[in-house]
């Protein structure tokens, strides 16, 4: 039974997440908004690549494949995994503006409470930032010149072209990918200022 002075479970998690994910004080709010852009600019192409190649919808062009991953995986498994994964890594980039990025959380065994070294957060988003950065520019200019990663023409059912509405709609589900990388060094270099100035 739930008394007047008990908060429901549902709002003691709520009041958790929120009091974990509030951006710390001195956050600019242009690195506020860019952080929780982050995950956004990941989203879509998430959620085509599910439904393309995961619940098989007629929104591609051509068989979707398994590409070069093992025999044994499932492609529609990996899908779903590749894509939960880069939703989770690009959620990280909220710890660049929240307290979980500046001190360890309770749950981590013998590191909750402490500091954060900013190194510990400012090198690996800003090796993130470069090689997103870097990923995402060469694949746009690769698949612009028609050409596949291996610099082989891009086949004539290639799921990204600007020929048909399937084309269109998987550019513009994977276009905002472009913003990752950038997003993420503005980010990381608003952190790394904060927290020296600290």
């Amino acid at each position: 039974m739930t008394t007047l002075t008990e908060a429901p479970p549902s709002g003691r998690l709520r009041a958790a997440w929120t009091a974990a994910h509030a951006p710390v004080d001195g956050v600019p709010r242009w690195a506020r908004i860019a952080a929780y852009t982050i995950p956004f600019t990941v989203l879509p192409s998430s959620v085509w690549r599910i439904a393309a190649v995961t619940f098989h919808l007629p929104i591609a062009r051509g068989e979707q494949g398994p590409g070069e991953i093992p025999s044994w995986l499932p492609v529609e498994l990996y899908v779903v995994v590749l894509s939960v994964f880069s939703e989770l890594v690009a959620f990280t980039a909220v710890g660049l503006i929240s307290r979980w990025g500046e001190v360890f959380p309770r749950w981590i065994p013998g590191l909750r409470g402490r500091r954060v070294p900013a190194l510990a957060a400012v090198v690996p988003a800003a090796a993130g930032a470069v090689a997103l950065t870097c990923m995402w520019t060469l694949a746009a200019v690769i698949v612009t010149l028609g050409l596949d990663v291996h610099g082989r023409p891009l086949p004539a059912d290639f799921p990204l072209n600007v020929h048909d509405w399937q084309g269109l709609l998987a550019v513009a589900a994977y276009a905002p990918l472009l913003l990752w990388g950038p997003l993420l060094g503005a980010v990381t270099v608003a952190y790394w200022r904060r927290r020296h100035r600290a």
